[in-house]
């Protein structure tokens, strides 16, 4: 094998544009549209006269909501069409609020001034209005002492009444047991 001999992956493939996510112009196979746009008389018009009214105005004609009946069509240019759309998308994509989960690991024979030092941090996490999960891990044969780390979890949640809510009682998965609690304010 000569090594200097370059590798060959076969014949390249021509590169695959995206389809377009919506029917325009001549792909749209609905018989009547209701038109909207602007600088349009709004109604339900055959497709050949909705076609002739985007080509008269040097435009597309696209099919926004196929599902409706008759299908709704606007009267506008496709690219700055797509380019809107993903605006908005990136809009609301901006002014959603990402859940934060905060952990706190107890062990079924926590101390009481651990407890209190993982409460403060706690509810500093809640005053922020993120999530908190704490949880109790069993080692080895400490699995035991389910009772004691059910007890120190009530006991968490209860000490967190003022600022959470509990979204999950405790529950025992593997050799973990959770805690679920959510903020009942968030901070703006």
């Amino acid at each position: 094998m000569a090594l200097n001999k370059p590798f060959n992956r076969g014949p390249r493939l021509p590169f695959k544009k995206k389809e377009a996510e919506h029917n325009i112009n001549q792909f749209i196979r609905a018989a009547e549209v209701r038109l909207t746009g602007d600088n349009v008389e709004q109604g339900i018009y055959s497709l050949k006269d909705a076609l002739a009214i985007a080509v008269e105005q040097d435009l597309d004609l696209v099919e926004i909501s196929p599902n409706a009946v008759p299908p709704v069509c606007k009267v506008t240019d496709y690219n700055k069409f797509i380019y809107e759309q993903k605006k908005k998308l990136k809009e609301i994509k901006s002014n959603a609020k990402q859940t934060v989960i905060k952990e706190i690991r107890f062990g079924p024979n926590t101390d009481d001034h651990d407890f209190d030092f993982k409460l403060k941090h706690a509810t500093k996490f809640l005053e922020a209005g993120e999530k908190v999960r704490a949880y109790v891990h069993f080692k080895g044969r400490a699995i035991v002492y389910k009772e004691q780390g059910e007890i120190l979890l009530l006991r968490f949640a209860q000490a967190l009444e003022e600022v959470g809510k509990v979204e999950q009682l405790p529950k025992l998965e593997g050799k973990r047991m959770f805690l679920t609690v959510a903020s009942k304010g968030a901070k703006k």
